[in-house]
């Protein structure tokens, strides 16, 4: 059968994605094909489209971590799946296309009362989120958690799961129009990322100690954020949306600015605050 990708052939400007039509074999014996019915678009798309990823496939590749669709087809060893069954899942980049055969082992049913948007923009926010505090972090009761990018899709699964165990949570935004949104996510503090941002956040903690930060946009945010951290807090880091560059193609001179000033941490001062730094 025939199917749609949209495809990078050079990395470096997001107009290289482009639409495609190419064959799709029979889904092999432990594989099911999808039609796609939606598809998550997360920051490592962009920076996989861009040549920023380290993950990024060679060229050309179809972006594209997560979808959800119905299963169309399935291999002769499939068991648990059947021809209908609303599914979503994760791919290693491949996405982008309106049918695509994937390994049943990396396929999960939808729930019954999920929509396919909703299911397409589930597993990596939430399989972040859950690494990060409950693997990484290790997260304990009523720690206090500073989570960056508070109301992206790994921020607000941080927040929720956070909260599962009594965590007081910081939460901080980039613009003053997201602070309802926080605010309804249940964060105890807010805070609009500027120039005054360390003391923003020695005004929020108020005295308690930073326990847990999940950090995701790099530069003098790091910078401030590690500097508050507790002795024996934990510093997860996923991610650098410093690095950015706002615009369909590469801007070389602040990429190189951003990566030539990016913050730099001294192994005996770790060991003198015994302070971790983990990054996935």
């Amino acid at each position: 059968m025939n199917r749609l990708i949209y495809r990078i052939d050079k990395t470096g400007n997001l107009k290289n994605l482009k639409l495609h039509e190419e064959n799709l074999s029979f889904p092999k014996e432990n594989e099911v094909t999808v039609e796609v019915k939606s598809i998550g678009l997360n920051f490592a798309d962009i920076f996989a489209m861009l040549g920023l990823y380290s993950a990024t496939p060679k060229t050309p590749f179809i972006p594209g971590l997560e979808y959800s669709g119905i299963v169309t087809q399935k291999g002769e060893k499939i068991n648990d799946l059947n021809i209908g069954d609303r599914v979503m899942g994760l791919t290693r980049f491949g996405a982008y296309s309106n049918y695509l055969n994937i390994d049943s082992a990396y396929l999960i049913k939808l729930p019954p009362n999920w929509n396919f948007e909703e299911g397409s923009a589930f597993l990596v926010n939430g399989l972040t989120a859950y690494y990060a505090l409950m693997e990484l972090a290790n997260i304990k009761r009523n720690k206090t958690v500073l989570i960056h990018s508070a109301v992206g899709g790994v921020g607000i699964y941080a927040n929720r799961i956070a909260k599962m165990f009594n965590a007081f949570t910081i939460g901080t935004i980039g613009l003053p129009s997201k602070i309802e949104q926080a605010k309804k996510e249940g964060y105890d503090e807010v805070i609009v990322r500027g120039k005054d941002f360390k003391s923003q956040l020695k005004e929020k903690l108020n005295g308690r100690s930073l326990d847990i930060v999940l950090e995701c946009i790099g530069g003098r945010i790091f910078k401030d954020s590690f500097a508050l951290l507790a002795p024996q807090g934990r510093f997860i880091t996923y991610g650098s949306a410093n690095f950015n560059t706002k615009s369909v193609k590469l801007n070389y001179p602040k990429l190189i600015y951003n990566y030539l000033s990016r913050p730099k941490i001294d192994p005996l001062k770790m060991i003198n605050t015994n302070r971790s730094v983990m990054g996935f």
